[in-house]
């Protein structure tokens, strides 16, 4: 007999993927908030998340691979607050981002370098923080909703098996 919430967990975790990118866009095209590298980098987890969420909608007969589905699920979003947590640090100031996105733009020896740089657009830069409600940012939401799912999956892939009726 296959558990009743289990195969509930992947709708749950579709659904999470979904409003978290479906907001990140929002704040992208509504609000004209542009990401930045490390934003664009915590996204892939979630795309990654709807995917195996997707796949595991249509493997709810089967409770083992949904089992480990959702424990990958739950290693995936755990990643993902790890890498949000980087973020964190890094617009706070506890450490040094990537040069690509914290580093001020410079470095430019010659008019052609210049013109190159100008041409290439702003950089949107990680340590800086764009959108904040209660003193948290983006990044700090995404460590905050990626634990809880990461929480919500590996409890539901561990939650024992109800005992089949008689």
């Amino acid at each position: 007999m296959i558990e009743r919430a289990l195969p509930a967990a992947p709708l749950v975790l579709l659904a999470a993927s979904a409003g978290v990118l479906g907001t990140a866009y929002v704040f992208e095209s509504g609000l004209d908030i542009q990401p930045c590298k490390l934003c664009l980098y915590q996204r892939i987890p979630w795309w990654s998340l709807a995917g195996l969420a997707s796949a595991l909608i249509m493997l709810r007969g089967r409770p083992g691979w949904l089992r480990a589905g959702l424990g990958l699920a739950a290693l995936l979003m755990a990643a993902n607050a790890a890498l949000a947590g980087y973020h964190v640090g890094v617009e706070q100031a506890w450490w040094a981002g990537p040069t690509s996105c914290s580093a001020p733009a410079g470095g430019a020896t010659t008019f052609e370098d210049l013109k190159a740089q100008i041409l290439a657009g702003p950089v949107v830069r990680c340590d800086k923080i764009p959108w904040q409600l209660f003193g948290i940012s983006m990044a700090g939401y995404n460590v905050l909703l990626s634990l809880g799912t990461a929480g919500f999956a590996a409890a539901a892939a561990l939650r024992p098996s109800p005992e089949p009726r008689a």
